[in-house]
């Protein structure tokens, strides 16, 4: 819609998980580099948090992006707290058959996989994304699995992804032998205030415009509204844009960006 108006190739703030968009700040470098580590170092657990619409998500794509080939990756994204059957899911994520086996054949089927792999040279990767909705017993189904080895080496590596509810779950006195498991965990934080402007620069390069199109008052309110999380940033610039693409605005300043704020208070549905 305002992409030509401003001299763009692409939607900068889109809020669907792009890689190519990926913003390496101070944390999310961080996380990045400890994501890294545990898989090069075979970690039995690793395990990354941060609050909703922080780029959990687009870090994790941009990791499957840039893994080796020698690794097996599944996904198991759908949790939620009354899935019964996690190994049924892990199954699919894998690609190997699962539907209408019993607990114990899904058991060993799994296992023949982990061997099988481990027997051509390949090592299994699980990621499970929103992990915070796993309950107590799903966590230790986990911890099972992971003790499936071939003499001195580890056949499954798993990755946890969730918001701050898995770091609380992970801390219950019950789950201290889980927790005893991770060997790299990591905690991503929002944005501050100087990150936000570098990260807002960052997208409109990316979409494809050397000069930028917020004013550093603009930039400062956006810090200000969205608290540094990522998503809320995402929203409130593409919103702004199509103000001052509807103003003839070449340029986003703090008073254009206060009146989208004011509107999505007085006309916004959330």
């Amino acid at each position: 819609m305002y992409e030509a108006f401003y001299g763009l190739t692409e939607k900068p703030f889109s809020i669907q998980p792009d890689p190519e968009f990926l913003f390496f700040g101070k944390r999310h470098s961080m996380a990045y580099a400890m994501l890294e580590y545990g898989i090069q170092n075979k970690a039995g657990f690793s395990v990354i948090c941060g609050d909703i619409g922080c780029g959990k998500t687009t870090l994790i794509r941009h990791l499957l992006n840039n893994i080796g080939d020698e690794l097996t990756v599944g996904i198991v994204y759908n949790t939620h707290k009354d899935i019964d059957d996690l190994l049924g899911w892990i199954m699919l994520s894998f690609g190997q058959p699962y539907d209408g086996m019993s607990r114990i054949a899904l058991y060993d089927a799994f296992q023949r996989f982990l061997i099988d792999c481990y027997a051509e040279g390949r090592r299994v990767v699980l990621i499970v994304d929103e992990a915070q909705n796993l309950n107590a017993d799903a966590l230790e189904s986990l911890r099972m699995l992971s003790n499936i080895n071939a003499d001195k080496d580890q056949l499954l590596q798993v990755i946890l992804v969730g918001q701050p509810q898995l770091r609380d779950l992970l801390r219950r006195p019950d789950l201290q032998q889980f927790y005893q498991r991770v060997a790299v965990d990591f905690f991503i934080p929002p944005l501050d205030a100087s990150e936000v402007e570098s990260y807002i620069h960052h997208r409109i390069k990316i979409a494809g415009r050397d000069r930028q199109i917020f004013t550093p008052d603009a930039v400062a309110r956006i810090a200000e509204v969205t608290k540094g999380v990522p998503r809320s940033i995402n929203i409130l610039c593409d919103t702004a844009l199509v103000y001052g693409f509807s103003n003839g605005s070449h340029k986003i300043n703090a008073e254009l960006v206060g009146e989208v704020i004011k509107d999505r208070a007085e006309f916004g549905i959330l």
